[in-house]
């Protein structure tokens, strides 16, 4: 293995500079998936690695191999939201929330109640994707049915579902940042809502501006008639089906871990299509595996309801693997931890080290794939410049949360966005622009270290020494 600090800079630029070329092509070009860019991208990395840096393959394989480590619960987590999808549109759940909600909810008031029910199921439950995959799903049929675009919805669901996930003690990127930076977990959480709540503020003002957008549009009654009968024909809507997300947010609220919980209510949701809906046995297996076919001659509700099923999820889970592929090879190979050095050496006052501690995982979120890694690479980076510079801890693990969890689901490689994108069926950069909260909090993050804002030193440093055990552990519960 080729010595990390004799890495030039140029080098460690290239498999860089050579995702983002191939990206722009394919998506602004080609108009195509990122997944064969991303996965050449890695192939690339591997190159420079062998060639440039004369790395040992072994010791590549090595390194993509313990990157992935981390997100085998996720993947499987991945695998079960798709069934739990299948099984809450065939039993009956989804078609229910989005027949009540159509009956309840007008257009003005839409987006801010999107946001706001959103940020109170993740706070309460710690988990954005537990969120997104319950209520965020109901939402969108609910504001499609209201005339406002699955966009927008989506934007006004994660920037709840970020919010409570952010905050929540329960939320493992919450606890993961102050465990990386050597805080406290509540100084964290309080030292967030500095730059958390302007931000939820300025989002809530956005949604009611955008909602008022299509308050005086003129509401489609004879479709939204048709959408609630269509519903009302084809599945039993009953108030008891909401029960079941109700209970599986229960129990990740009873600190139930994120898989055996959604399982749950995969489960449940099955025992209910044979109960309610009179399916049989051999239609829930079906649904579990390849997702619900919705066929009622109505486009809307055929468009909204035909997804989930553990198959709707294998394109994202090959995704993730190749952006964890290229993520594994960079760090092994050295060429990130030579970036990070030279981001180090820039950022030498305590303004600079709180700006730089804000964007240099925004850049991981765009190289490494995720915002585990941008969280523990610029943790590792960065706990000595603090120390150094006599800043207290919980100003690192806020940027970090500021720059690396509220960003990782605008970046279509990450693990958060390709989960977003398969779960709502909008491509990243459709849905990004408008998820206000997750674009305003870095934001002012990056003010505040500009200007000195909020940021404090510490007067009583204190050596705190973690086993990876911890780290792993927190890293293995996924959102």
């Amino acid at each position: 293995m080729n010595n990390k600090k004799d890495i030039p800079l140029y080098i460690a630029l290239l498999p860089i500079a050579f995702l983002l070329m191939i990206i722009s092509y394919t998506v602004i070009i080609a108009k195509l998936p990122v997944h064969f860019p991303v996965f050449a991208s890695a192939m690339f990395a591997a190159l420079v690695a062998k060639v440039l840096l004369k790395c040992n393959w072994k010791d590549l394989e090595s390194g993509i191999s313990d990157t992935l480590k981390m997100v085998v619960i996720p993947i499987m987590i991945l695998l079960v939201i798709g069934m739990s999808i299948g099984t809450w549109i065939l039993s009956g759940v989804v078609p229910t929330m989005i027949y009540y909600g159509l009956k309840m909810i007008t257009p003005d008031i839409f987006l801010p109640v999107a946001l706001i029910s959103s940020s109170l199921i993740s706070i309460s439950t710690g988990s954005s994707w537990t969120t997104m995959s319950t209520i965020g799903i109901a939402l969108i049929g609910m504001g499609e049915g209201l005339g406002i675009p699955r966009e927008i919805i989506v934007g006004a669901v994660l920037s709840g579902a970020y919010f409570g996930d952010k905050m929540s003690p329960l939320s493992d990127t919450t606890n993961l940042a102050p465990l990386m930076a050597g805080a406290k977990l509540f100084d964290h959480i309080k030292h967030m809502l500095y730059t958390t709540v302007p931000a939820y503020i300025l989002a809530l003002i956005g949604f009611i501006i955008l909602g008022n957008k299509y308050s005086n549009a003129i509401v489609d009654d004879i479709g939204v008639d048709l959408m609630l009968t269509t519903l009302n024909q084809n599945f039993t809507i009953t108030p008891w089906l909401i029960l079941i997300p109700i209970l599986t947010i229960g129990l990740v609220m009873k600190k139930v871990p994120a898989l055996p919980g959604l399982f749950s209510g995969a489960l449940l949701g099955g025992i209910a299509a044979m109960l309610i809906q009179k399916k049989a046995l051999i239609d829930v297996m079906r649904v579990l595996q390849f997702g619900y076919k919705s066929d009622t001659g109505v486009k809307a509700i055929d468009s909204l309801l035909t997804r989930g099923g553990m198959a709707s999820m294998l394109m994202t889970i090959s995704l993730i693997i190749s952006a964890l592929a290229f993520a594994g090879i960079m760090e092994k190979s050295g060429m990130l931890d030579k970036l990070a050095a030279t981001i180090s050496k820039v950022a030498n006052t305590k303004n600079k080290i709180v700006v730089a501690s804000v964007i240099t995982p925004i850049l991981t979120n765009l190289c490494a794939g995720g915002q585990y890694m941008s969280i523990v690479i610029t943790g590792r980076m960065f706990r000595k410049n603090y120390e150094e510079l006599n800043l207290a801890p919980k100003n690192l693990s806020r940027a970090l949360e500021d720059g690396g969890t509220i960003t990782s689901p605008l970046v279509p490689w990450t693990v958060c966005g390709a989960f977003v994108a398969s779960t709502f069926g909008v491509p990243t950069y459709v849905y990004a622009p408008f998820c206000l909260f997750n674009l305003i909090c870095p934001v002012i993050s990056i003010f505040y270290g500009i200007f000195g804002i909020t940021i404090e030193e510490n007067s009583n440093l204190i050596e705190s020494v973690f086993e990876n055990e911890e780290i792993e552990e927190i890293i293995s519960e996924n959102n």
